[in-house]
């Protein structure tokens, strides 16, 4: 099979690395073929801090992945996530030289180059222009300004930022451990495409992705992203918590809070009872659940309530931008029991657990489509619709080489076949490419 339109996702969490494989199916939908997982020890809060051991866990997954599905992996599609993502609202135009020609990729290319010229702080670069909606001399809410006559060209962007050093780090480790680079991506905006539905896009929904060190969210709005953030916590700090609140350690921690572990105080029994085997002979320590879950109710609490503001932020409470399809959740920290339940008393918001089968194909395996999964899903989909996007400029280069060759006379060719439009680059490939340029002369 050739491994042109196989797509590989790398998602570089705090607690796991997963490396999966996937292709599309005749029926457009993806298939996942291989999955690998591996500990993540080099990444805390969702910034590499060890890129050696980074490096290690990459190749471990890549390997499983591989023996799992019988390919080799080269290239791979790679989330970004961490607490030094922040997000910003920027409005910008620009004046066109002759209001009679109508408005093309060009213009557009031209004003989002210029919210790229925007000045960040230092050692931060911007990864992504969202533009929301556009303006034509004046003419608001024009979704799509192009056909369109008008002088003036302006337009509201969500704009995502990020650390060069921290994008950089993570070009660095994926180069190391022998894998190119194909496409960077917002792991919010992965998350989503893999969880939600195009309804829910239209009718205004928050994503929330819990994962061990971060958590991340994703607001949509009439089909557009309208505010993303990542909290510097997720389920890791649970099981800090209920570590030091039961003083044990961290494993017993973590089967504790998967095991019996509820977001909601209320359901257990006092007498409920569980018995933790104590170290090296010493005394076996009994823990209530009732102890265990107002531990994880108070942190839990604590990520809604960070979370809710937020959504509060980006404006949930105005009546032409409420959230009508209210909260999704997914990432590994959404299995915790009750945590709907939770999230709909604090938020009062219609809420459902994500299961990143949106746009699997059917006889998906059971593991691809936990909640664990959702962003390494959505980083394949994202690879598949960018080699999608180069398939048909090729297609549409050679197109338009051939039309040229069979009107022109031979001698005439040379001087007048105009060289086929060049597709808008998003913006993320531009920065991949940086990063690779930076990775091949730092060498």
């Amino acid at each position: 099979m050739e491994s042109n339109n196989i797509s590989v996702g790398l998602d570089i969490g705090t607690t796991k690395i997963v490396a999966m494989i996937g292709r599309k199916n005749e029926y457009g939908k993806a298939e996942i073929l291989g999955i690998g997982k591996s500990k993540s020890l080099g990444v805390h809060r969702g910034v590499v801090n060890n890129i050696t051991q980074t490096i290690q866990s990459i190749q471990q997954a890549v390997q499983e992945a591989e023996a799992a599905s019988g390919m080799k992996i080269e290239e791979v599609t790679v989330g970004i996530a961490g607490q030094h993502i922040r997000s910003l609202q920027h409005s910008d135009y620009i004046t066109r030289a002759n209001s009679e020609v109508v408005i093309d990729e060009d213009d557009i290319d031209r004003l989002i180059n210029q919210v790229h010229k925007l000045v960040m702080l230092p050692g931060e670069e911007i990864i992504h222009v969202l533009p929301q909606e556009y303006k034509v001399d004046g003419q608001a809410e024009v979704k799509e300004p192009i056909g369109m006559y008008g002088g003036r060209l302006e337009a509201n962007f969500h704009v995502v930022v990020g650390q060069v050093s921290s994008i950089r780090n993570i070009g660095r480790c994926v180069k190391s451990a022998g894998l190119e680079l194909e496409g960077i991506t917002l792991e919010p905006l992965a998350s989503a495409n893999a969880v939600l539905s195009e309804d829910e896009k239209d009718a205004g929904v928050a994503l929330i992705d819990i994962g061990g060190g971060t958590t991340d969210l994703a607001i949509f709005r009439d089909g557009i992203i309208r505010h993303t953030a990542v909290i510097p916590f997720g389920g890791n700090v649970i099981t800090e918590d209920i570590k030091e609140g039961c003083s044990i350690i961290e494993k017993q921690a973590e089967l504790l809070k998967i095991k019996f572990g509820s977001a909601w105080p209320g359901e257990n029994k006092d007498n409920e009872i569980v018995s933790i085997p104590g170290l090296r002979g010493r005394e076996p320590k009994e823990i209530t659940l009732k102890n265990l879950s107002k531990i994880i109710h108070a942190r839990v609490v604590e990520i809604v309530e960070q979370v809710y503001v937020e959504i509060k932020n980006y404006g949930h409470e105005e009546q032409k931008k409420k959230l009508i399809a209210g909260i999704v959740l997914t990432g590994g920290g959404s299995q915790l029991k009750h945590l709907k339940q939770l999230v709909e008393y604090i938020t009062g918001m219609d809420t459902r657990i994500g299961y990143p089968n949106e746009h699997l194909a059917g006889e998906s395996d059971d593991e691809v489509t936990s909640p664990l999964f959702a962003t390494a899903v959505g980083l394949v989909m994202d690879g598949l619709k960018r080699q999608e996007k180069r398939r048909l400029e090729k297609i549409s280069v050679a197109q338009a080489t051939l039309e040229a060759n069979e009107t022109l006379d031979d001698n005439e060719q040379e001087q007048t076949i105009e060289q086929p439009r060049k597709e808008r680059k998003s913006f993320l490939d531009k920065l991949t490419e940086r990063v690779k340029d930076f990775l091949d002369n730092a060498e």
